[in-house]
């Protein structure tokens, strides 16, 4: 103790808990400025603009060989950086990383880890070198268009933000655990930020909402789903938020009745290898059940992860559950922090735009600053030399009798600044010739417009913003690309029909549950014979089985086989490709298992009460039901007929009441009754019997006929021959496997009742096969005929000859050995020009 009162004035006497507070602060501060916060205006930690900014020392440009990773570090350690070499290193990996990062800034070679959450090779044994986006980030650079500052020794200088010709702070995102805050700004597509960035420029005052028609959300390295745009608006508007991010996956049939959950992309940041044990421990544990097989398929071609599903179990309710407790679903927070002039800020999506653009302004002012100054220079040089050259006689004399003060004497004489006097000394005598004097004088000539130019952008804000919106454009067209997460509505947002747009489309569906939607003009009329274009390209045995035409705003009601109903909106179906295969229904609707697609009804509302729903089964059974009895958008879907176990659901139409019924059979049988032959009743009723059929035969389809002037016609059909048929516009046609068709009047067949054997109305033979389906047609309309292995004809009902009942009809599609014509569907007429497929 006596020590230090004998030396009391080498100690200083501190309260210790300001010491804390004031030493915490400041190093708090320095990890924020200094290590885990990224810049507004280049989106860059200090060791990813040292990483970069030594690249380019280094002069490893995308152009040049690969060198060294260690070398790399070395120099960012050296230089710049006087921290861990790993930690370094590791930044520099992520840079690399094309599922980390949205746009890559590092060019690797080697192996730099993989999204199983595999390490990088040591850098020792790993390659770098800048990628092209690189270059852009660094582009100017020379120009003194970036303040510098000096290193942590002082001996070299480093700068204190990159130009970043681009936004990367919103395009390539950012995260970063400081002291007391946290950044985490997701990526984003090039070109669409790219877009509202310069709708910005154009218009500062556009709101985020504005925004947001540009830049749609984030736009992750990995694709797979944002669920919903309302979190995406929230954390725009706020700087806070979350997105819902779901896999990339589609549930395929198997056979057997089995199915499979296959997953093409998963959320960002998720490690796949861990989701995968995620799985495999809940199935282990039982707290998910109906799992036969996981695997994963991956290869370099793209990522596939396979879960096999029980025979008995719902795709769908496993699949929830596996959002439910694994990362197959997860949440991507956003915190959209960065620092401001060195503090940090919260920022909304405009205000991250707003200090990027102020940092491009400063950009181009500072480099077209520097390119007059240079400009500026270099003219008043050709000043110097072209009143050397326009005196060299004089010139020549004063430097040939100067001892040593030939440039005071040139300054002295033609009153030329040090500068203009050396470089006259300097120039050689070829300058002298005719031709270097012309190409001094254009080279003058040129310098004064370029500087008229530099002085005039640096004199008007608004020619300054057209060159940074013409640059960012620039690198848009050279780096954009599309789009790799998909952004859905969520089920709670209603506003998100108002962005579809209202067309006709054709809704195809195949015998094994694959659905897809097309542009109704994506098949072209044929003549009666032709042999048809491909439709779409199938899973082995798979044929399509129903085709119609709906508009996108419409509702489609799915009946299955057993007698249920769902619902949903035809926008909802994906859009794909002519010779696309589709997507399995099971992704859309809750199907269960062995559960298929009977019929789909497109409907555009349930509000008449005087409309209803007349179902039909294979064993004859037909059941009237009223409309609004099926207003619902339950997702587990509804009871709509009650089957029996050797049964199901056929057929489906929606009537007003007041039709006739006419049911047809595949062995060529029919009958018609009136529709008040069928008593209303509620959904889960069975229903009556339509017509009685033999062991071997059963019902193909049932269809709703005008009946309102039957009783006129009635009276004249006695026979069954064809002079008696009595014409009307209403036609019945019939189709059979093999190709043949035929139209008959519909007055043809005499109205019976209900649960009769019916009459004869297609003679069915080897030649032509069983009927596979019949509707109702004016002569007028379009017709598509589907083939067993996928070929799609168009063709006009009036090329289809009228003949009586008892006719075999006329082929209407040639078909190739095996092949079968499966179903058939009615489209409007159109102006389409006939052509014959050869």
């Amino acid at each position: 103790m006596s020590n230090l009162e004998n030396n009391n004035d080498k100690v200083l006497h501190k309260n210790i808990e300001q010491e804390m507070q004031n030493s915490y602060l400041a190093y708090a501060m320095t990890v924020i400025v200094s290590r885990a916060l990224p810049d507004v205006r280049d989106g860059l930690k200090p060791v990813h603009r040292r990483i970069l900014y030594a690249a380019n020392e280094l002069g490893l440009s995308p152009d040049k060989p690969h060198r060294k990773c260690a070398r790399i570090v070395g120099d960012v350690l050296g230089k710049y950086h006087p921290h861990g070499d790993t930690a370094v290193y590791d930044a520099m990996v992520r840079l690399a990383q094309d599922f980390s990062m949205r746009y890559t800034l590092i060019d690797g070679h080697g192996n730099f880890g993989s999204v199983d959450g595999d390490g990088a090779a040591a850098m020792r044994y790993t390659e770098a070198r800048m990628s092209k986006m690189a270059l852009e980030m660094l582009r100017d650079i020379g120009k003194e268009t970036v303040d510098y500052r000096l290193n942590f020794d002082e001996t070299l200088k480093e700068p204190v933000v990159l130009p970043s010709r681009f936004p990367n702070l919103l395009v390539n995102g950012s995260s970063g655990i400081a002291v007391g805050m946290a950044s985490s700004i997701p990526p984003h597509n090039l070109g669409e930020v790219i877009n509202g960035t310069i709708a910005f420029i154009d218009n500062p005052e556009i709101t985020i909402p504005e925004l947001m028609k540009y830049i749609k959300g984030p736009d992750f390295p990995t694709g797979s789903i944002i669920v919903g745009k309302d979190n995406i608006k929230n954390a725009y508007m706020t700087g806070r938020g979350f997105v819902k991010v779901k896999s990339k996956l589609e549930i395929e049939e198997m056979k057997n009745n089995k199915s499979r959950i296959v997953v093409h992309e998963i959320p960002y940041q998720v490690n796949k290898a861990r989701l995968i044990e995620k799985i495999a421990n809940l199935v282990k544990d039982k707290k998910i059940e109906g799992i036969t097989d996981l695997r994963d398929e991956s290869d370099r071609t793209g990522m596939r992860i396979v879960v096999e599903i029980k025979k008995d179990y719902n795709a769908n309710i496993v699949l929830n559950n596996l959002y439910k407790h694994t990362q197959l679903q997860d949440n991507f927070s956003i915190i959209m922090i960065a620092l401001v002039n060195g503090e940090p800020k919260v920022l909304n999506l405009k205000d991250m735009i707003f200090h990027y653009v102020a940092h491009q302004r400063v950009i181009v002012t500072r480099r077209t600053e520097y390119d007059l100054k240079k400009a500026q220079a270099r003219a008043h040089i050709l000043e110097g030399l072209r009143i050397a050259i326009d005196n060299i006689d004089e010139v020549i004399k004063i430097i040939r009798s100067s001892y040593n003060d030939a440039e005071e004497n040139l300054m002295n004489r033609f009153n030329l600044s040090d500068i203009q006097a050396k470089s006259i000394v300097d120039m050689r005598l070829r300058r002298l010739q005719g031709l270097e004097r012309e190409k001094l004088e254009d080279e003058y000539g040129e310098l004064i417009k370029l500087i008229n130019k530099y002085e005039e952008i640096l004199a008007s804000p608004y020619l300054i913003d057209e060159i940074v919106k013409t640059e960012l454009t620039e690198i848009k067209n050279k780096y954009y690309d599309e789009r790799r997460t998909e952004i859905t509505h969520d089920e709670d947002e209603i506003h998100y029909e108002d962005l579809i747009e209202v067309e006709n489309v054709a809704i195809t569906l195949t015998h094994f549950g694959y659905i897809k939607r097309l542009p109704e003009d994506t098949y072209k009329a044929q003549r009666r014979g032709g042999k048809g274009i491909t439709g779409l390209t199938t899973r082995e045995e798979d044929f399509v089985k129903d085709l119609f035409i709906t508009s996108t705003h419409d509702y489609l009601m799915f009946f299955t086989n057993k007698g249920k109903v769902y619902r949903i909106k035809a926008y909802e179906i994906p859009e794909a490709r002519r010779q696309a295969k589709g997507t399995a229904v099971v992704n859309l609707i809750n199907l269960d298992a062995g559960e298929k697609v009977a019929a789909i009804i497109p409907m555009k509302d349930f509000t008449n009460e005087n409309e209803y729903l007349i179902l039909s089964t294979k064993k004859g059974i037909i059941k009237k039901t009223k409309l609004i009895d099926f207003d619902t958008s339950r997702k587990s879907g509804l009871m709509a007929i009650k089957i029996a176990e050797d049964d199901e659901l056929i057929s489906v139409n929606k009537t007003d009441g007041t039709k006739d019924i006419l049911v047809i059979t595949k062995k060529g049988k029919a009958i018609r009754f009136s529709e008040q032959d069928v008593r209303a009743t509620g959904r889960i009723s069975m229903g009556v019997k339509a017509i009685s059929t033999s062991k071997d035969d059963n019902l193909v389809a049932m269809l709703i006929i005008d009946a309102n002037n039957y009783s006129e016609l009635e009276d004249n059909i006695i026979e069954e021959s064809e002079e008696s048929i009595v014409e009307t516009n209403e036609k019945l046609l019939t189709i059979t496997e093999n190709g043949f068709g035929k139209m008959t009047s519909t007055t043809a067949y005499r109205r019976q009742a209900r649960a009769g054997k019916g009459v004869k109305t297609h003679n069915i033979n080897d030649k032509t096969g069983d009927v596979i389906g019949a509707m109702i047609t004016e002569t007028n309309n379009d017709i598509m005929i589907i083939s067993q292995v996928g070929s799609i004809i168009r063709m006009h009902v009036s090329d289809i000859s009228v003949t009586g009942r008892d006719t075999q009809g006329v082929t209407v599609m040639r078909l190739n050995d095996g092949d079968k014509v499966v179903t058939l569907a009615k489209l409007l007429t159109d102006d389409e020009e006939e052509e014959d497929v050869e």
